[in-house]
Parts: structure tokens; C-alpha cells; sequence
């Protein structure tokens, strides 16, 4: 601390006192450092559960990037926004994945709106696939609804009476639909009077969808899906 005299001299009172900063700058007050502005590159603190991050996440298939919301406005600490999603058509594809993957656990009518349970059920299932694979699990979900979505499909065509099957394209939103709904399928049927906790059979349908392994039900059922398709073009 430096001590300072009255300019016109000391007249007897007590000495201003000035810290050094104000010294070294004149009179007021010490400058204060601003803040760090956050980097516009897109990078956010933003941690699902507080563990993962969703800044390296990558989505492979460029035709999904509008309909998996993970990155950026999407990253969410916890997979509930209470968005109206059912309001307007589309708009559940602005939900973040995770919730989507939330909210599909929540199936059949006995598991109505218990979103406590289905968030933590996806919370122990996204630790069990980090150390299974040790990698980020958010990106293995996200592998695993790519390659889970069947990319066609077959519906009824004809008035009543004659009725035959013909092949479609399906388009991504309903891929990214198919996925969460064969996902959740399958580790709900694997996981019914199983020793396996559902937490446990969640981890292992995503990290097999994610592989592409044919343990998966989704897998399974994608191909099932796709060769019925074909087999009617």
C-alpha cells in the first residue's frame, strides 16, 4: 500500500491512502478485468447429467443433422424441457435426443408420465455405455439411432377389396422415430422377467445398434423392415 500526501501539503489531518493500482493510475477506482466473452464457435459448458459433453458429438448421416437435435441451442443438463412438442407438427424434432429417448420410455400405459423414473433410467444407462466403450455416451446413442432408423419401408395401397403392399422411402423424421421406438422396444421385451436391470438391456440394444450388430432387436428389426420392402417394390 503506498501513502499518499495532500498535494498542497499536510495539514494535519490523517494521509490519503490509495491502494496501487490507483497510484500508479491517479485517483479512482482500480481497474477490474471483463470478463471472457464466450468463443462464437459454438462451444458450450453445457453437460448432460454434468458429465458429458455435447460439442464433439458428430452425426454421420448428413440427412439426419435437422432431425437429431444434440449440439448447440439443444444441449440440455437434463433430458426435460417441458416443451409443447405435440402442438405443431415438426416441432418434436427440435426435442433433444435424449429426452426423445426419455419420453419413448415411457410406453405402455402403465409407465405413463413417469418421466423421474425414465430420466433416471437413461442416466444409469448412459454410464453403463461409457464404461462399456469407453467413449462419450451421447455419441454412441446418436450412432445408435442412425443405424437403427430402416430407410424404407411398405404400406397398403388400393381401395378396399384389392389391396396389395407397395415399397416406400421413408424420410428422416420417421427414421429418427422408427429408431427410438425399436430401441426402446427392444431393451423393454429383453429386460421383462430378466435378472438384467432395463437400464442394463438399454445399454446393451444401444451399444449393439450402435455397432450394428445383429444381437440388436432394432437391428433386427430395421432389416426385417427393408427386406419386406424389397420384396415388394
Amino acid at each position: 500500500m503506498a501513502t499518499e500526501l495532500n498535494p498542497d501539503g499536510w495539514d494535519g489531518g490523517e494521509p490519503v491512502v490509495a491502494d496501487d493500482a490507483g497510484a500508479a493510475e491517479g485517483w479512482g477506482e482500480p481497474e477490474v478485468e471483463a470478463p471472457l466473452a464466450v468463443e462464437e464457435s459454438g462451444i458450450s459448458d453445457v453437460q448432460l447429467f454434468n458429465k458429458w459433453s455435447f460439442d464433439d458429438i458428430e452425426i454421420r448421416d448428413i440427412s439426419l443433422e435437422d432431425y437429431i437435435a444434440v449440439k448447440g441451442k439443444y444441449a440440455t443438463y437434463l433430458p426435460h424441457t417441458a416443451g409443447r412438442y405435440q402442438k405443431k407438427r415438426f416441432r418434436k424434432a427440435t426435442c433433444p435426443i435424449v429426452e426423445r429417448l426419455c419420453c419413448a420410455l415411457m410406453r405402455k400405459g402403465r409407465n405413463s408420465g413417469k418421466k423421474l423414473m425414465a430420466a433416471r433410467i437413461v442416466k444409469h444407462t448412459l454410464e453403463i455405455i461409457h464404461l462399456l466403450t469407453d467413449q462419450n455416451p451421447v455419441q454412441v446413442l446418436v450412432d445408435a439411432v442412425i443405424n437403427s432408423g430402416p430407410r424404407e419401408d411398405s404400406t397398403r395401397v388400393g381401395s378396399a377389396g384389392v389391396v396389395r403392399r407397395q415399397a416406400v422411402d421413408l424420410s428422416p423424421f420417421r427414421r429418427v422415430n422408427q429408431a427410438l421406438y425399436l430401441i426402446t422396444t427392444g431393451a423393454r421385451e429383453s429386460s421383462f422377467r430378466n435378472i438384467k436391470t432395463i437400464a442394463e438391456c438399454l445399454a446393451d440394444e444401444i451399444i449393439n445398434a450402435a455397432r450394428g450388430s445383429s444381437n440388436s432387436y432394432a437391428i433386427k428389426k430395421k432389416d426385417e423392415i427393408e427386406r419386406v420392402a424389397k420384396a415388394n417394390r
